[in-house]
């Protein structure tokens, strides 16, 4: 086998895959009184993938990614309320619009030190949040963009009140992306994207375009973030200045902590574990669940996630995605 076929080899589904998948497609009906959280931690599951191909793929860091969740949530909604509202074309709207500003974005970052990025992306996504506040008469302002009303997903599926539909979109979607990310992090293309994670002069001086594959991947990443954005926007029928928050980059950061950078399935995991301790944690103390979330995060950091989390290991022993 050469090495080309070797590479996309790491593309292939895992035995256990379409077991994880089927239940997860299964959840919203087995648990239909948890449907919302399903869709919400789909939804962030998907944004935390678009950040690891730049952070634990590229080794790009940003603080700023909740500006392309915010202009996809933005889009979406702006576009179903004053076009059409067909979810799936809102969706690609998202998409689209979420790339192009990461295209925009992608010349900040191709050069200086990591702090100069970080700088830089936060200041991209504060400026967009400022934005959204000032044009009110387009976004809505403080009080958020109304009035969203979505139609049914591809002409058939209504969204329900109780969250099913909006449960079973966002992990179609996640699926499919989840399906494509890993084909581009595993193709040549991919490697060219690790080399220069590992070391950025040496893959200049093997003749890697570092700058033009560094604009890629950001380009490839925002569209993804724009994705998840859109899909908040749609299932809930709302866009608000929270979607650009710098929170919103944090809790990704977070997740990415949790469940492992450089692995797409991280994402995931962490998506799962960050929104089911919130959802237990804050049902129980809600003036106290963010000390209870970082001490976990203290001692995940202190004794190792290896060690905390036997199953994950196993399962990226088995192959990364």
């Amino acid at each position: 086998m050469d090495t080309r076929a070797s590479i996309l080899a790491l593309s292939r589904m895992k035995p256990w895959e379409p077991v994880l998948w089927l239940l997860a497609l299964a959840s919203p009906a087995l648990l239909p009184s948890h449907a919302l959280i399903i869709n919400e931690i789909a939804i962030v599951a998907l944004f935390a993938i678009s950040l690891d191909l730049v952070l634990g793929y590229t080794g790009i860091v940003s603080l700023g990614h909740a500006a392309f969740f915010g202009i996809g949530a933005y889009s979406a909604a702006l576009f179903a309320k004053h076009v059409m509202p067909d979810p799936t074309v809102g969706l690609a709207v998202g998409i689209a619009v979420g790339a192009a500003l990461g295209a925009v974005c992608s010349l900040t970052v191709m050069r200086g030190t990591d702090l100069t990025r970080l700088m830089v992306t936060l200041g991209v996504g504060l400026i967009l949040t400022e934005l959204a506040n000032k044009l009110d008469w387009l976004t809505g302002g403080a009080d958020g963009l109304q009035g969203v009303v979505m139609g049914p997903v591809l002409g058939a599926f209504e969204f329900d009140l109780f969250g099913k539909t909006a449960a079973w979109y966002s992990l179609t979607v996640l699926l499919v992306f989840l399906l494509l990310m890993r084909r581009l992090v595993h193709s040549p293309l991919g490697a060219t994207f690790k080399a220069i994670r590992d070391n950025r002069l040496r893959a200049g001086a093997i003749g890697i375009p570092v700058n033009s594959r560094i604009a890629i991947a950001y380009t490839i990443a925002a569209g993804v973030a724009g994705a998840s954005g859109a899909l908040l926007a749609q299932t809930t029928g709302f866009a608000s200045l929270d979607v650009l928050e710098f929170h919103r980059s944090a809790d990704v950061m977070l997740l990415l902590v949790i469940g492992g950078v450089g692995w797409l399935y991280g994402g995931v995991f962490g998506a799962i574990v960050f929104k089911v301790m919130y959802d237990v944690i804050s049902g129980i103390t809600p003036q106290y669940w963010t000390f209870w979330i970082g001490l976990f995060l203290v001692v995940l950091v202190m004794v190792g996630r290896d060690r905390l989390v036997r199953p994950w290991t196993w399962f990226a022993a088995k192959g990364k995605a």
